[in-house]
């Protein structure tokens, strides 16, 4: 289930039944620098959510089909145990993004340094 580089993963294989449930294909994942399983964020449309003249508060009084909402959350590489709880993403892509995180290979520890 691995793609890319070690440490992401995609959502083929296994999972396809959850997948002809969701609209939009899920966006890979990663652990970011504090070992948090993300979504890989969409460089073009963080920087747009950044640089543009809508925020996330303005976003959320627009009216956007729900499906776009959670694809957006994907892009801008949000948290895949916070995804679960945004009320616009549905249970078979919340299931589909758990058991992606699920097969990841566990973060390595990192040994200490002697003082």
């Amino acid at each position: 289930m691995l793609a890319g580089t070690e440490g992401e993963a995609d959502a083929g294989g296994s999972f396809e039944m959850s997948r002809a449930r969701i609209k939009f294909p899920l966006q890979p994942l990663h652990r970011d620098g504090c070992g948090v399983i993300r979504f890989k964020e969409n460089k073009i449309v963080r920087y747009l959510l950044d640089a543009g003249p809508f925020d996330m508060n303005q976003l959320a009084l627009m009216s956007f089909p729900r499906e776009d909402r959670e694809q957006f959350a994907q892009l801008i590489g949000y948290s895949v145990s916070g995804f679960g709880d945004l009320s616009y993403s549905s249970r078979a892509t919340v299931k589909l993004a758990d058991k992606t995180a699920s097969c990841m290979p566990k973060q390595k520890q990192r040994k200490a340094r002697k003082a």
